[in-house]
């Protein structure tokens, strides 16, 4: 199976529904009110960049963003793979994605905020293998037993 990853307008069709996939995935897995969600409008906006995993047949897959913070601090934001392509490495293809985006901007601390509890197992797994480490309250979070924070240096690359 070949998959490839690109920057898109999250402003389409395939990708509302992937987003609304996603929603519906984290729905059970925490309360409400602790899920952080971007809406595809917000993920449009100038300060994100989002990535779009595509099948062979041109099919939305998975999707992952980039939102840029001030003072060199990039968030990895809406990261998902459909579940019936997980284990095939799309969520590592879309993390060295935003993080080689983030690099060539500048970005010199990637951060994320994930859930907790079982269903977050895999996701920690692919944080971890890809450099991230646990730490404390990130942004404007709240520190609650829901969440877990990650975060990555990047080497500083001068934007190009």
């Amino acid at each position: 199976m070949t998959i490839t990853v690109a920057i898109e307008t999250p402003l389409q069709d395939d990708v509302r529904a992937l987003v609304d996939a996603l929603n519906e995935h984290l729905l059970p897995l925490s309360p409400v009110e602790f899920q952080f969600k971007m809406s595809v409008e917000e993920m449009a906006g100038d300060d994100t960049t989002v990535f779009i995993a595509r099948d062979e047949h041109g099919q939305a897959v998975g999707c992952g963003a980039l939102k840029e913070h001030e003072d060199g601090v990039g968030e990895v934001k809406r990261m998902f793979t459909l579940p019936s392509l997980r284990g095939k490495r799309v969520g590592s293809l879309l993390l060295d994605a935003v993080t080689k985006l983030a690099a060539e901007k500048g970005i010199t601390r990637l951060v994320l905020e994930t859930g907790v509890g079982p269903g977050f197992d895999a996701a920690w797994r692919l944080y971890e293998r890809s450099g991230f480490n646990r730490c404390g309250v990130l942004l404007d979070y709240p520190d609650s037993e829901h969440s877990a924070f990650y975060e990555k240096r990047l080497a500083f690359a001068p934007a190009q």
